[in-house]
């Protein structure tokens, strides 16, 4: 495996971006296609942005990326995926240690993860890494036409999802 830092968007960077999108959508119960364009439009704001973006090849073939957010000198991974066939053989682990890198460079010895909570996968990879601490929540009111079937536990605090 080999991990590249990206510089500018290909035709496999965009269809992986455009695949987390969808895969994103599928945990809010959203069946939808990957839109290859709006991946390598975001892919493109990213870079533009001067995010740090990292690929995994697998024998020559792209595996998945991480792409991260720098913001005063604390390191976000603001999204990391890996293509299903490649899933559950340490392309993950090598391309989040690349955020870990980063964050070693500033000093510091953890990277903050956004995780969509219906993303059981990614909470459990972060657990079996050492990252077990929640400090941050979304709150926001539903969308008009949003239907809300589950609840999930926040401490003490019970929240409609």
């Amino acid at each position: 495996m080999q991990i590249i830092n990206i510089q500018q968007v290909n035709e496999a960077l965009a269809e992986m971006a455009a695949l987390f999108r969808a895969e994103l959508r599928s945990y809010k119960g959203i069946v939808s296609k990957p839109n290859a364009e709006a991946g390598r439009v975001e892919m493109e704001e990213y870079l533009s942005a001067d995010f740090p973006v990292f690929a995994a090849l697998v024998d020559g073939k792209y595996a998945g990326y991480v792409v991260c957010r720098i913001d005063s000198e604390v390191v976000w991974v603001e999204s990391i995926f890996v293509k299903e066939e490649y899933r559950r053989h340490g392309v993950a682990a090598a391309l989040h240690s690349k955020a870990e890198e980063i964050a070693a460079s500033y000093g510091d010895d953890t990277v903050f993860n956004y995780v969509h909570p219906n993303n059981h996968r990614m909470i459990e990879f972060l657990r079996k890494h050492g990252y077990t601490v929640l400090n941050l929540i979304e709150i926001r009111k539903p969308y008009k036409s949003e239907k809300l079937t589950q609840t999930i536990m926040v401490g003490e605090h019970e929240f409609d999802y």
